[in-house]
């Protein structure tokens, strides 16, 4: 049987800690930043955990 491709998508979207733990980086960061608070801007420049969706990515990142 040949090696299981990773899903590219999901490979630049998504990684995964040591710990196994699913990480994406917060939406809304990139653009018309102008009107938004700085308290906003710093909360989603961050990176956030994946909830219950985790367990499918892992498995397209073939983790």
């Amino acid at each position: 049987m040949p090696k299981m491709k990773t899903h590219r998508g999901a490979a630049k979207r998504f990684r995964v800690t040591r710990t196994g733990k699913v990480l994406h980086r917060k939406a809304t960061g990139n653009h018309m930043l102008i009107k938004k608070s700085s308290g906003r801007k710093r909360r989603v420049s961050g990176v956030a955990e994946v909830g219950p969706e985790a367990k499918g990515i892992r498995r397209l990142l073939g983790r």
